[in-house]
């Protein structure tokens, strides 16, 4: 436990000087190469045109971390390699916009990657649906990291809380590796949020939250509970990434009732527009969010020692919860559109 302790410090601050140091320059590049999020009242909520490159400090500084860390090699390599392949595709959308399609298409071939290398859901008892869980779970915390990306400091403070998490839980259980990448990821967006904290001088843009996504969703498949039972400890990712889970699908029901495609429709109707709709600042929209992922987060770890009841008591008192946030969320004074 000392071992882990100390390389849980470690990285934490060598990952996060590398990030405060690496954001400027990222910044830098955005501006070079013109990679600037410009103002649209329509669908976005900043003023002032801002660099969307803020990612690649997040993906460098991560990656030279991982450098560092021994272990299950392979494994690590499919998270790194993955991770690293929607990043470039976020990137490569900064910079030039791709289709949905191509973008899509990327997620897929990196999940597979990833499932190639030997990380899946391995809590069913056919190989093939195990599989297709992953591919969907991959693919979709990725993208709702994406989506999540929508205020000042939103998706790399609920990135920074679900990796504490997540290296807490790993802590206990025994899985230092993991729990090191998970440490390394909280310290990235630590680093990067001290820039994009409201007023925001720099966004992390599609290379840094698709980045984000998969490598959460990707510890969250790797976390073991040797203390538990898997008929009770897969809703432990869903819990952790429930902020996340949870603005996807309200965006996703929403628009599908107003006759929208949930794609490719942008627009100010996430969880974080919807509180300030109601009336806090979008500091307190963001910090409310906040608390949120921190009580989910801290209801995970309960549930890794509960038992089978404890369990689903709470995963359906959480389930119950967010079905009347997305019945309330849809009336006002959080959405105005009838």
């Amino acid at each position: 436990m000392i071992l882990d302790l100390t390389t849980y410090l470690l990285v934490f601050s060598g990952v996060l000087v590398l990030a405060v140091i690496g954001t400027p320059l990222a910044r830098r590049l955005g501006l070079r190469l013109d990679a600037i999020d410009h103002p649209d009242p329509s669908r976005k909520v900043h003023t002032v045109p801002t660099p969307r490159m803020g990612g690649i400090a997040i993906l460098v500084s991560t990656l030279i971390a991982a450098i560092f860390l021994h272990g299950a090699f392979r494994e690590l390599s499919g998270i790194l390699v993955g991770a690293t392949l929607v990043s470039t595709l976020g990137f490569w959308d900064d910079r030039f916009h791709l289709s949905a399609g191509v973008k899509l298409a990327g997620q897929i071939l990196a999940a597979a990657l990833l499932v190639a290398s030997g990380v899946t859901i391995r809590s069913l008892r056919i190989e093939a649906l195990n599989v297709s869980a992953t591919l969907i779970w991959l693919v979709g915390i990725t993208n709702a990291m994406n989506l999540l990306d929508n205020m000042d400091g939103l998706s790399a403070g609920i990135a920074a809380i679900a990796a504490a998490h997540f290296a807490i839980m790993c802590a206990f259980s025994g899985q230092y590796l993991v729990g090191a990448l998970s440490v390394a990821v909280m310290a990235a967006c630590i680093g990067f949020l001290i820039y994009n904290w409201n007023p925001a001088t720099i966004f992390m843009g599609d290379s840094g939250s698709l980045f984000l996504g998969f490598v959460l969703a990707s510890v969250g498949i790797k976390l073991r509970f040797p203390a538990n039972v898997p008929f009770v400890t897969w809703m432990i990712p869903l819990l952790v990434l429930g902020v996340p889970i949870f603005d996807t699908t309200l965006v996703t029901v929403s628009r599908l009732r107003r006759g929208l495609n949930p794609l490719t429709t942008p627009g100010t109707d996430h969880s974080s527009h919807r509180l300030t709709y109601a009336g806090l600042s979008r500091r307190e929209a963001v910090f409310l969010l906040y608390i949120v992922a921190f009580v989910l987060g801290l209801l995970a770890i309960y549930v890794t020692q509960a038992s089978i009841l404890e369990g689903y008591l709470v995963g359906g008192a959480v389930a119950l919860i967010g079905l009347i946030g997305l019945w309330r969320f849809e009336r006002l004074p959080f959405w105005p559109a009838r």
